[in-house]
């Protein structure tokens, strides 16, 4: 599928904007992430685009767009059908031991599930759903988690494979742990402000 992807690029680039954004909303919306990652499709799409074949921002913004929109049709159906959901045909396809893995996921990260489960394909494909038959609050929790997640696996994949074009494989061992020393990272600045904050207003 890797290598159909990157020959499409290259012979008719703008149906990557079409294929990576499906694939990318279809994740968790009808849950096919459980078969076929997104990130594949989106690091196709950065080498296309460092490769001059589609632009680098439109597909920054239609990955970013297609995840977050994704996933909240897929937290809508996980509101609306509930346990239904895990017993439809999709859901015994998942089988028990995924939906039960995910569920555990969601009760030990809470909102945070929504942002983390975008690094693990299966935990991607599943945690909106379970996020909505719990019935997380959408506005208060999920759509800001929702949009973070979205804003950094979407776009950290794209840029993934845009920076390096010249070696999948490299951008291959880094796609996982990539954007999860970020957000460490991210979470060390923020603790660090916490404590300065607290030390300068005891």
């Amino acid at each position: 599928m890797l290598q159909y992807l990157q020959q499409l690029g290259q012979q008719q680039g703008g149906w990557l904007y079409l294929i990576a954004g499906f694939l990318v909303f279809a994740e968790a919306a009808i849950m096919i992430g459980v078969v076929f990652p997104g990130e594949t499709a989106l690091l196709v799409a950065g080498v296309a685009a460092h490769q001059g074949y589609i632009g680098l921002g439109p597909m920054l913004a239609i990955a970013v767009g297609a995840a977050a929109l994704g996933d909240t049709v897929g937290y809508e159906l996980g509101r609306t059908l509930g346990p239904r959901l895990r017993v439809s045909w999709v859901g015994r396809r998942i089988g028990p031991d995924r939906w039960k893995s995910a569920e555990e996921f969601l009760g030990r990260h809470g909102g945070k599930a929504v942002l983390l489960g975008r690094f693990t394909a299966v935990l991607r494909a599943l945690t909106p759903g379970i996020a909505g038959i719990t019935r997380m609050p959408y506005l208060r929790t999920f759509l800001p988690w929702n949009i973070a997640g979205a804003i950094v696996w979407g776009a950290g994949c794209v840029l993934l494979g845009y920076l390096f074009s010249t070696s999948l494989a490299t951008v291959g061992r880094y796609l996982t742990w990539g954007p999860l020393v970020l957000i460490a990272l991210l979470v060390v600045g923020w603790v660090l402000v916490h404590i300065r904050r607290r030390t300068l207003h005891p």
